[in-house]
């Protein structure tokens, strides 16, 4: 949970380019937004991990909406792609965000579970909204890391070095 609107994306997507620059395996989804002057705050669109496709999960319900913009069949084709790209030979699995969707059991919730059946670390954003419902799923699962780019890092690289040494 970082402090900042989008701050947990920008991080995400941060470490995402970290791994893949150092030839980790990683698949899930990074956030990225865009200002959106006449229609409300932002597009929100998610890049499916690691080359594609980018895919907009923000439908535009006007300047003056108030309701949640999020597109669930667009998130819902966004957890496809990402279910369907987890094999065991994953490294790294990131998560922008356990929102409301996976709270409620859908979004990706399910894409979490298979990749913990895999032993694959899940990195998810969340915010103080869902965070007790995303506690709840994980349960003793959850480890939470300082919302900084090197605290994330260094978590990443600790894991790694310790399944090399299990090998």
């Amino acid at each position: 949970m970082a402090p900042g609107r989008g701050d947990t994306d920008l991080m995400m997507q941060r470490l995402s380019n970290f791994l893949l620059d150092r030839g980790y395996r990683v698949a899930g989804t990074v956030q990225v937004n865009s200002d959106r002057p006449d229609d409300g705050p932002c597009d929100m669109d998610v890049k499916v991990l690691p080359d594609g496709p980018v895919i907009r999960i923000s439908q535009s319900l006007g300047g003056q909406s108030k309701g949640c913009r999020l597109d669930p069949s667009a998130l819902e084709k966004a957890v496809g792609h990402v279910d369907a790209s987890l094999t065991k030979e994953t490294d790294f699995l990131i998560i922008n965000k356990f929102g409301k969707h996976e709270a409620e059991g859908r979004g990706f919730r399910s894409v979490i579970a298979n990749a913990l059946a895999l032993d694959i670390p899940v990195i998810v954003g969340t915010n103080g909204l869902n965070m007790g419902a995303f506690l709840d799923f994980a349960g003793d699962f959850a480890e939470e890391i300082a919302p900084a780019a090197d605290a994330l890092q260094a978590w990443c690289m600790q894991y790694a070095r310790d399944m090399a040494e299990a090998v």
